[in-house]
């Protein structure tokens, strides 16, 4: 069997940009304006949005909750190409806009799924993926919030409990009409080179691949989401990333000091051409992987990854926009909350919300056409 050369870590490396006080007080500033940003859009946005309309239609409430968060979304990759002058460059497959798709990829480090964002603005998505993700995220202030707002699917990492949530979840997203990115990362967790090798092992002692650059993927989750949504999709993206210099963490990106380049490998895949037994699906994902350790050994050696695509850089003009219109909304309904006493009520009441919601997993379900149906329905059997 043929083998891949490890990808080492160089996590030990030095920095790309060095730290400096310039970019302490710069990252700082960048936690600020996103916390405060991020808690402005959620307590004022997500009651009317995610819930009172929600509870006329999930189609619409889905649209327009979409629409607003992506706003805050794209300030992500505002910074990362615009401010903090990361190279992101596209390689393999070009995708279509708006495909209804699940996206899969490797798990390099704390951040990779941050970057699916990257690819999702410049293919008019970013504000339908929905990532599944270990359940502590949701426990995160704020953000763990917007997760839930997003309609993430958070997961125990234990399959007997995790399968009927995910199945439960899952069925709410097969409208073929509702656009929908859902994001995976089969790996389940993010590499080391101890996890690395304990997944070689295993996967020795069972006859599988054994892989070098990523870790052998968990099967039960890909096959069962793709089992739900087969009828829907129309492709499965698999995604290979990997980073120039230092892999890099959330503070990372904040600071400006990692990473240099982002490199990103997709292919696209009709979902007609993954066999729907569960056999064949999970022979896919293997040999998905498989690939996956022969492009990233590739990468060590040459830098880059095959079959370049020209993707068009971000708009300077479009992305600053963008940042004002956030900030200005922030700033409005930030002097209201400090000016007016029923703006202070409402944001208890809608941090109130958000806590409980979050924690249950509460998520409001339309009966106001389910009563309009009725009266009709009475209606007309007069």
């Amino acid at each position: 069997m043929e083998t891949c050369k490890p990808l080492k870590s160089n996590t030990c490396s030095k920095k790309h940009r060095p730290m400096n006080l310039f970019r302490l007080i710069r990252g700082l500033i960048c936690l600020v304006v996103f916390i405060s940003t991020a808690f402005i859009f959620l307590v004022y946005f997500a009651p009317p949005f995610a819930v009172i309309l929600r509870l006329s239609s999930i189609r619409w409430s889905r649209k327009v909750t979409s629409f607003v968060f992506s706003l805050w979304l794209a300030l992500w990759p505002f910074l990362f190409e615009k401010v903090n002058r990361t190279r992101v460059v596209f390689y393999g497959d070009t995708v279509p806009s708006k495909e209804r798709v699940m996206v899969i990829a490797n798990h390099r480090t704390e951040v990779d799924w941050m970057y699916l964002w990257d690819l999702a603005l410049r293919k008019g998505c970013l504000g339908h993926i929905k990532y599944i993700l270990k359940n502590s995220l949701m426990k995160l202030p704020v953000f763990g919030w917007g997760f839930h707002v997003l309609e993430f699917v958070p997961l125990e990492r234990r399959w007997e409990s995790d399968e009927p949530v995910l199945r439960q979840m899952l069925s709410t997203f097969t409208d073929a009409q509702d656009p929908l990115w859902l994001a995976i990362f089969p790996e389940g967790t993010d590499f080391t080179e101890q996890k690395s090798k304990k997944s070689q092992k295993f996967a020795a002692e069972v006859g599988l691949p054994v892989l070098y650059n990523v870790l052998l993927p968990k099967t039960k989750g890909f096959c069962a989401c793709l089992e739900v949504l087969r009828g829907s999709l129309d492709a499965v993206y698999d995604l290979t990333i990997a980073y120039k210099n230092n892999c890099p963490s959330f503070l990372d990106n904040v600071f400006g000091v990692d990473p240099s380049e982002v490199h990103i490998h997709v292919r696209r895949i009709p979902v007609k051409d993954i066999a729907p037994s569960e056999g064949d699906s999970t022979g896919w994902l293997i040999n998905s992987f498989q690939l996956k350790d022969k492009l990233l050994s590739s990468f060590k050696i040459q830098g880059h990854f095959p079959d370049p695509v020209a993707q068009h850089e971000l708009s300077s003009f479009k992305c600053l926009a963008n940042f004002m219109l956030v900030m200005f909304l922030t700033a409005v309904f930030g002097f209201l909350t400090f000016s007016f006493v029923w703006c202070k009520i409402y944001i208890v009441l809608s941090c109130a919300y958000l806590a409980s919601a979050t924690n249950l997993n509460i998520r409001p379900k339309p009966f106001l056409g389910s009563i309009r149906a009725l009266f009709c329905f009475k209606k007309n059997k007069k």
